[in-house]
């Protein structure tokens, strides 16, 4: 099923380009079907990259998706042009009265500095808190998951000696939760993190369940009783976003260690091989499903829980 972002936005010609299919408004009004309405709170600089990466597995659905996009207001990022974000982002006071399916929050580029000395913490914080009576579930990834277990159970996070970089394998600890449904036992993931979340941390909370791990990355996939999912690495990364990260991370750290089974051979000079993409699109598929079969069809009701 085609999903539908905002009008006009660039975004839409690059997933069009990958052969995504998407859905305009006069088409999507005459389906006689409710659109599973996701709105995507976007913490990373690049804007139209995270979009991009996350529409695409969001479309991988027979369900109607329809995209909203969210920014924060305390904090305005100087690598997107103010014009873009204020013609296809909203802040929280202007979804306020709203009510979604689902909400997928992002990583960003914060996570060595302690949570309350992000710029936006309190506004971040408020947004959590009001998505407890306007979405059904939400989807967190990287920083995002590692704030929300910050706030939600009061996890904090572990620092690594050196940055856990490149492709690992993670074992499915859970093989029949329906989020997990056609994975094979083991897959490989993007992990790009210099922190984590504690095993034994975890292990206080019977709320939490552990869906994947790895020995040498630590935890990677958690669900909560509710649903709400929190994902510390990172399947929805292009083939190249590894690779982006690294040319950046040298020119601000020489000593950065080539991304581990990432380039053939851990030869930067030759194209890495994505090894993950199935996953991320069968992740994000078995999410929206699921949430499509337990979401209410009246999204008013959400008051009721």
């Amino acid at each position: 099923m085609p999903i539908k972002v905002p009008d006009r936005l660039p975004t839409a010609k690059i997933l069009e380009g990958e052969g995504v299919e998407l859905i305009q408004d006069a088409t999507a009004v005459r389906q006689d079907i409710r659109p599973m309405r996701i709105l995507l709170l976007n913490l990373m600089p690049m804007k139209v990259k995270t979009e991009v990466q996350i529409a695409r597995l969001l479309s991988h659905t027979p369900l109607q998706v329809e995209l909203s996009l969210l920014t924060t207001a305390s904090y305005i990022p100087t690598t997107t042009p103010a014009e873009y974000l204020k013609e296809f982002y909203r802040t929280l006071e202007q979804v306020r009265e709203e009510r979604f399916d689902g909400m997928v929050i992002t990583g960003a580029p914060v996570e060595r500095m302690p949570f309350e000395e992000v710029a936006y913490w309190q506004e971040l914080r408020e947004i959590f808190e009001w998505a407890k009576r306007h979405v059904f579930r939400r989807f967190h990834i990287c920083w995002g998951a590692q704030a929300a277990l910050y706030v939600d159970y009061g996890i904090g996070k572990v620092a690594y000696p050196d940055k856990l970089f490149g492709i690992y394998p993670q074992r499915v600890r859970e093989p029949h939760s329906p989020l997990l449904r056609g994975f094979p036992d083991e897959v490989f993931t993007p992990v790009s993190r210099y922190t984590g979340i504690s095993r034994e941390d975890v292990a206080k909370h019977s709320d939490l369940r552990i869906l994947l791990d790895s020995d040498e990355t630590g935890l990677c996939l958690l669900q909560n009783r509710r649903g709400d999912v929190y994902i510390m690495n990172h399947l929805e990364y292009d083939t190249d976003t590894l690779k982006d990260e690294y040319v950046r991370d040298l020119t601000a750290e020489s000593h950065i260690a080539v991304p581990k089974d990432y380039f053939p051979g851990n030869d930067p000079s030759k194209r890495p091989v994505n090894m993950w993409r199935p996953y991320g699109y069968l992740l994000f598929s078995n999410w929206i499903y699921h949430l499509y079969e337990d979401t209410p069809y009246d999204l008013r009701d959400l008051d009721k829980r």
